[in-house]
């Protein structure tokens, strides 16, 4: 029998690379929209995963990201990136503060125990590409931390059900050296969680 077509749509967050983050999907095969985070949670067609944008600074933090909180209410697998990273962990518990040196431009990412699903086939240390004024310092209760560096504690977190992951870097710019990897990960997450519902 035939899997069903794999969805997964990307909210909005005002992010300036969201439409990559659209097209990485695409590129995989993945039936995929853009979506504004103002968007109903009643009106979200039926998804197998979600990506949360980036967004300006400071909205990480003051939780002012739509109905992010809504749609994590969702039982699929939830990658959350930069600002939707931050978000993410503030919601679960974790903490986030505006960032003592803010990143911007290539930096080197360390992984912790191999990184966890969404780095599974890449190497230890690797080269990201940063934009943000914000980080999470903190990762929530149950979640581990998967990827930091030398000025940003929590680049990665994943949680123990494997179905929340943040990532405080961009993976969808071309200067992310792996980033192509970890939405292709992304994606087999989101088909294992298919098959098992």
């Amino acid at each position: 029998m035939d899997e069903s077509p794999l969805v997964i749509d990307v909210i909005d967050n005002g992010g300036q690379w969201t439409h990559r983050e659209w097209r990485m999907l695409r590129y995989l095969g993945v039936d995929t929209q853009i979506l504004p985070n103002n968007t109903p949670l009643a009106e979200l067609r039926p998804v197998d995963g979600l990506i949360l944008s980036g967004g300006a600074a400071r909205v990480g933090l003051t939780g002012e990201l739509g109905n992010c909180a809504e749609y994590l209410t969702l039982d699929v697998p939830i990658l959350g990136i930069c600002a939707g990273h931050q978000f993410m962990a503030a919601h679960y518990g974790g903490s986030t503060a505006e960032a003592p040196k803010p990143e911007f431009g290539a930096a080197t990412i360390t992984l912790v125990e191999g990184g966890g699903a969404i780095f599974e086939g890449t190497p230890d240390e690797q080269t990201v590409w940063e934009s943000h004024n914000d980080e999470v310092t903190e990762a929530p209760p149950g979640y581990r931390i998967t990827a930091f560096s030398k000025s940003c504690p929590v680049q990665g977190m994943e949680n123990e059900a494997g179905d929340r992951f943040g990532l405080q870097f961009h993976p969808e710019v071309n200067d992310s050296e792996h980033g192509a990897k970890m939405f292709e990960n992304f994606v087999a997450t989101c088909k294992r969680a298919q098959r098992a519902r």
